[in-house]
């Protein structure tokens, strides 16, 4: 039985899968925490994967592994291969005015032609801007940039600085996917090649940038094969099977709506971002900030249980009453409003009651999530059913109220690790055995 490794490196943890490259069936697992915050040194991600991989039972066995992991994050490297300051991760709004900058110095349209992607605050291009303007000390340092995955591909694979890896800094051995380039901000999805004017237009000059590597590429670790990974979203929909037809709504710490196309999409309007996959295809993805959180505050609010939550909901009758909730507690990315706050309307004596308040939470998070479902059809990508996956999609009332919101058939596959299962199918397939 040959055994492969799958990795979820996300904003909260990492995880871990060990898998049987012909079956896909899960043989050990293993998981450490992340620290928490909005900037993160990736020495804590490179920690928590070592621990994760011992709780996992080791690596010796391994025949081949792949790092899926949380996408946009800014790894900064200089010339020895150290890391330069913490990482800014996808949910750090700092760098908004540096979006609108690049978006005032290029257009909205010509952005979204050359990378499918109109930049928001989440994306690597405006972090690198932030940077150049706001810490230029540390911008003239960088030597390569990376993507939390990319780091923790190329530390595993044993480079790194001198003092701590045994190949040494040799920048040249970072390698990447194509899903997870496609959300940096300077790579173009149709040539398949980075857009070396917008690095330099972010950063200040050029720098190292990961070799993309193809679906059935791979690169060594000793006698293992190592895949390229994939960006969170990316690894899901490889986890989970996901085929052209298929929309998955993510409902984790933020929403995201994404579906596998044959075809690119381009939105000038950045409602769309215009991802790729790891497979070849494309990854036509909307993104919200505000997910399952939505409900932790609501139940929190009336000081119940998620189940209770789910009840009160499931109680009350559709449209709340005439209560809703636009739930933008942490500002939004979708529509880009960093700065927004939520709002509950439509109260009445008869409206505000604790089912209503409850069912208007999962209507409001549903509602944000449909958005997302229609901007995808308005670009022609084809939407046959809905896959909830993440931990919001463990809720009852979520589970029945998602039919009535999308206007599609949904289907909640049983819960799993599906980024690291998306990693470790990777690595089976470039060992042939999947």
């Amino acid at each position: 039985m040959a055994l492969v490794m799958g990795v979820d490196s996300s904003t909260q943890s990492c995880k871990v899968v060990v898998t049987d490259a012909s079956t896909g069936t899960v043989v050990r697992v293993g998981r450490a925490s992340h620290p928490d915050g909005t900037e993160v040194d990736p020495g804590a991600w490179w920690i928590a994967l070592q621990a994760a991989i011992a709780d996992a039972g080791g690596i010796d066995d391994v025949r081949a592994w792949a790092i899926g992991g949380q996408q946009h994050g800014m790894v900064v490297i200089d010339e020895a291969g150290r890391v330069i300051r913490p990482a800014l991760l996808w949910n750090d709004t700092r760098s908004a005015g540096a979006a609108a900058d690049l978006i005032a110095e290029f257009g909205a349209e010509q952005l979204a032609q050359r990378t499918g992607l109109v930049p928001v605050a989440s994306f690597t291009i405006t972090k690198l801007r932030w940077l150049r303007d706001n810490e230029p000390d540390n911008a003239a340092r960088v030597a390569a940039v990376a993507l939390p995955h990319d780091w923790l591909t190329w530390r595993l694979r044993g480079f790194g600085p001198a003092s701590e890896s045994p190949h040494g800094p040799v920048l040249d051995e970072l390698v990447t996917d194509r899903s997870d380039a496609s959300g940096t901000g300077y790579w173009n999805p149709e040539a398949g090649g980075y857009d070396r004017d917008l690095l330099v237009a972010a950063l200040g000059h050029d720098a190292v940038l990961p070799r993309v590597l193809g679906p059935d590429e791979w690169v060594a670790d000793g006698d293992r094969r190592v895949g390229g990974g994939a960006g969170d979203n990316a690894g899901a929909a490889l986890g989970i099977g996901a085929g052209p037809g298929d929309a998955v709504v993510s409902i984790g710490t933020s929403g995201t709506v994404f579906a596998v196309s044959e075809t690119r999409t381009i939105d000038k309007t950045g409602t769309v971002a215009g991802f790729a996959d790891c497979t070849g295809r494309f990854l036509p993805l909307v993104a919200t900030l505000n997910a399952a959180r939505v409900l932790d505050a609501i139940a929190r609010l009336l000081g119940v249980s998620h189940g209770e939550l789910s009840t009160l909901a499931l109680s009350a009758e559709p449209g709340a009453g005439g209560l809703s909730l636009v739930p933008y507690f942490e500002g939004e990315r979708t529509p880009n409003l960093p700065d927004a706050t939520a709002s509950l309307t439509g109260m009445t004596l008869a409206s505000t009651t604790r089912e209503n308040l409850a069912r208007a939470a999962v209507e409001g998070m549903l509602t944000g999530l449909a958005a997302g479902l229609e901007a995808l059809r308005a670009f022609g990508v084809p939407l046959e059913r809905a896959l909830l996956i993440g931990g919001g999609a463990q809720s009852e009332a979520v589970r029945a109220i998602a039919p009535l919101v999308f206007g599609l058939p949904v289907e909640v596959p049983a819960p799993g690790e599906y980024v690291a299962l998306g990693a470790a199918r990777q690595a089976a397939s470039i060992l042939g055995d999947r």
